[in-house]
């Protein structure tokens, strides 16, 4: 796939929130970078300041952190048409909690921290696309949480099964 047609993807995901007139999803779209990540290429490393937050128009990515035997304990997965970052480090500009890693090849476009204040301020109606995602982020974890935790290994495949039919075509166990 060519440049424009990743542009496109991004650009046609703004069209598709709503709330961005044409200028303002021109003006947005210089400020994110398109990044290619290989599968088991990292987004962002635990213990490096999370610099970014990017949105992954291709591919998909699984967010952990590592335990004191450097086990790995996922927190979430994220798939085309989601941002992904370690959020509170990533407004606090604080090192990350936790490692992004491409778990397919991936095409994710980056903004950074400066970049991510600029576009704040300059274009209001990101404020809301923001509120936005961070309340999906909230529903998300609170759902792992809820239907995650403390449950039977057999309970959470019949919930992925039913629920997030996208985990189990895509991610290996």
């Amino acid at each position: 796939m060519n440049d424009i047609g990743r542009v496109d993807i991004f650009e046609s995901y703004l069209v598709s929130i709503g709330g961005l007139k044409g200028d303002e999803i021109n003006l947005s779209s210089h400020f994110f970078e398109a990044v290619l990540l290989k599968k088991g290429d990292f987004f962002i490393r635990e213990n490096e300041v999370c610099r970014y937050i990017g949105f992954v128009a291709i591919g998909a990515v699984k967010a952990y952190g590592s335990d004191k035997e450097e086990r790995e304990n996922i927190t979430c997965f994220k798939f085309e048409n989601e941002f992904v970052t370690s959020f509170s480090e990533f407004i606090s500009q604080g090192n990350s909690t936790r490692n992004i890693k491409a778990i397919e090849d991936c095409v994710i476009y980056r903004i950074s921290y400066s970049d991510y204040l600029y576009l704040l301020d300059k274009v209001p109606a990101w404020n809301k696309i923001i509120q936005s995602v961070l309340e999906q982020e909230y529903n998300q974890k609170e759902c792992y949480l809820l239907n995650y935790n403390n449950k039977s290994a057999l309970e959470k495949y019949s919930y992925m099964l039913f629920n997030e039919p996208m985990l189990i075509k895509r991610v290996t166990t």
